[in-house]
C-alpha cells in the first residue's frame, strides 16, 4: 500500500479517496478507461495537455492502489494496455457526478 493511503486510512475516508484519485489526470484517467481498454498513447491524446512522465506516474499509482490493470503483450514494439479493475469501475458513479457537476460549473463560469 502506498504511504499516502495508509496515512490517510488513519484521518478519514474522504482522505482515503483523495489519496487515492486525487493527482493529476488521475480522474481523467479513469473517465477514459471506463469506455474500455485502452493503449498508453490513447490515453495521452485524450489527456493532451499531459506529459508523459506525469501520465506514466499516475497509472503506477491508480495500478498500486488496484484501480487500473496494466497488461503487457510479449510481442513487438510491446503492447501495453489498461483497463480498470472491478474497484476501479467501482468509481463510475463518482466519475460521472464529478463530470456532470464540472461542465456545469464551467457552463455557469461562461454565461454568468
Amino acid at each position: 500500500m502506498r504511504l499516502p493511503v495508509s496515512r490517510a486510512m488513519e484521518v478519514c475516508p474522504v482522505e482515503v479517496a483523495v489519496a487515492v484519485l486525487g493527482g493529476t489526470w488521475k480522474l481523467t484517467l479513469v473517465k477514459h478507461l471506463l469506455d474500455g481498454t485502452r493503449r498508453f498513447n490513447e490515453l495521452g491524446r485524450l489527456a493532451r495537455l499531459a506529459n508523459t512522465k506525469t501520465l506514466t506516474r499516475q497509472l503506477r499509482e491508480l495500478e498500486e492502489d488496484g484501480i487500473v490493470r496494466r497488461t503487457v503483450y510479449p510481442q513487438v514494439p510491446p503492447r501495453v494496455e489498461y483497463d480498470l479493475t472491478e474497484r476501479g469501475r467501482s468509481l463510475e458513479p463518482l466519475v460521472a457526478a464529478m463530470d456532470a457537476w464540472g461542465a456545469e460549473f464551467t457552463r455557469q463560469q461562461q454565461f454568468g
